[in-house]
């Protein structure tokens, strides 16, 4: 008779306790840990058999990788956030709210590279005939593109060595299962143990393989943290399902840099390739209107544009109300501090919002002096010129500090017809510009004089 005890599992962490505690003792989460039944008897054989097989170790010269190369996904926004394209035999997680478009782009990119390779696309969550309607949709048609609708990953596994495709796409690990193991699907333990399993399979074949996974209500991917650090790739889908505008930032690549993005606009036939997302940022901005302020960050090795928006009204309650959409919440507060000791603006008994335009997320200190600029001018009600473009870090002294690759920020404003660059004035030195004017600032007040 098989003998079952439960356990509780932490759903961040994967930390396994025999009783339930409200915060977790391995990562200090609170109402993490979630009762699993454990199957003693199933997990005890296997411990019984090894494998007669020993892996061999290498000399470091003796491995060439004169066969390595990438395969291009023919999306090359999607080429840019993986380093240059897909490795092979590597495991790339992909993650995003519902809605965001994550099947959709696996599916795009099989029309391009379905051309040369050929392609397995699993979905544990639509059927054949859904699949079909979808490919239809986006215009996939490739006659290497094969699918199959399964939620077993030992099954999985099985056609993967039968079919011996080029690429796997697995739609979504949390509704891949082990039959051995008694937790449901999406569990901690199914997730972990499914993740492994194809991640065995992709090493051992060589194959590359893209898998699907559901994000929490933090925004964060579900299942343990270990899950990340079993992939190789970690891509995540930003932006509000409601607006067109997307954002695929690579969190995690053993492959390339993680600073890179990748900007596409959502339409009726699919995820479209923004080359110029400044442009995209900037369409509809409003022209002699207060609060709003444009400025540059860098996204690995790509300046862009973006609109920030600020709103100070008068607060109706004992404590005002702060608000940060695409900005960091804390790094608002202090913003708000540093205005009101050094620079005399008071913002105590206002409610202060922030937003950055388009759906983009920055968290670059380069900005803080577009988010001032544009405080300011909510609550002086003074527009700013809008052939202005702001950039700079603000210290907890009310300094303007220089910020990195101020001669590639000032090109892209240029480049967008922007003739007054408000920057600091340590940058002035390393920059050269002849059809706009730059003007440096060395504290807050001395930049909104420039912009007003």
């Amino acid at each position: 008779m098989a003998k079952i005890k439960s356990v509780y599992i932490c759903s961040e962490c994967g930390y396994e306790s025999p009783k339930w505690y409200g915060k977790c003792p391995s990562c200090g989460e609170w109402n993490t840990m979630n009762e699993e039944i454990k199957d003693v008897s199933k997990a005890a054989p296997a411990a019984k058999s090894r494998s007669a097989t020993y892996a061999k170790p290498y000399s470091i010269g003796e491995i060439s990788t004169d066969d390595e190369h990438r395969y291009d996904t023919g999306c090359k926004e999607l080429n840019r956030v993986l380093g240059g394209g897909i490795v092979k035999g590597s495991l790339i997680l992909l993650g995003g709210d519902p809605g965001i478009g994550k099947s959709t782009v696996l599916m795009q990119i099989c029309q391009f590279m379905g051309d040369t390779l050929k392609i397995l696309y699993v979905s544990g969550e639509e059927s054949k005939r859904q699949l079909k309607l979808r490919a239809i949709r986006l215009g996939v048609d490739s006659p290497n593109l094969f699918v199959m609708t399964e939620t077993d990953a030992e099954v999985v596994c099985e056609q993967i060595k039968n079919v011996k495709p080029d690429l796997v796409m697995i739609d979504s690990i949390q509704t891949m299962n082990i039959s051995e193991l008694s937790s449901s699907p999406g569990s901690v333990t199914q997730v972990r143990e499914c993740t492994n399993l194809l991640m065995r399979t992709a090493k051992g074949m060589d194959i590359p393989m893209f898998v699907v996974g559901h994000v929490n209500k933090e925004g964060s991917i579900a299942g343990p943290k270990v899950l990340e650090h079993i992939v190789d790739t970690v891509l995540l889908f930003e932006g509000d399902k409601q607006m067109s505008c997307r954002i695929l930032r690579a969190v995690k690549n053993r492959y390339g840099s993680t600073n890179e993005i990748g900007v596409f606009e959502m339409t009726d036939t699919g995820l479209k390739e923004v080359d110029n997302p400044s442009v995209m940022l900037l369409s509809g901005r409003p022209t002699n209107v207060s609060g709003t302020c444009v400025t540059c960050t860098i996204e690995g090795s790509r300046p862009i544009l973006a609109e920030t928006q600020g709103l100070a009204t008068q607060s109706g309650y004992g404590n005002a109300r702060r608000m940060a959409t695409g900005y960091d919440y804390n790094r608002l507060s202090m913003l708000l501090a540093v205005l009101e000791k050094r620079a005399g603006y008071f913002f105590s008994n206002n409610d202060t919002y922030i937003n950055i335009v388009g759906g983009l997320r920055v968290d670059e200190p380069a900005i803080d002096l577009a988010i001032a600029m544009a405080l300011i001018s909510s609550l002086k009600d003074t527009p700013v010129d809008e052939k202005a473009v702001v950039f700079g870090e603000i210290g907890l002294a009310g300094e303007i500090r220089s910020v990195s690759q101020a001669q590639m920020r000032v090109n892209e404003a240029v480049r967008l017809g922007f003739t007054k660059i408000v920057l600091p004035f340590h940058n002035l030195k390393g920059v050269s510009c002849d059809e706009a004017e730059l003007i440096g600032v060395k504290n807050i007040r001395e930049a909104f004089e420039a912009i007003s």
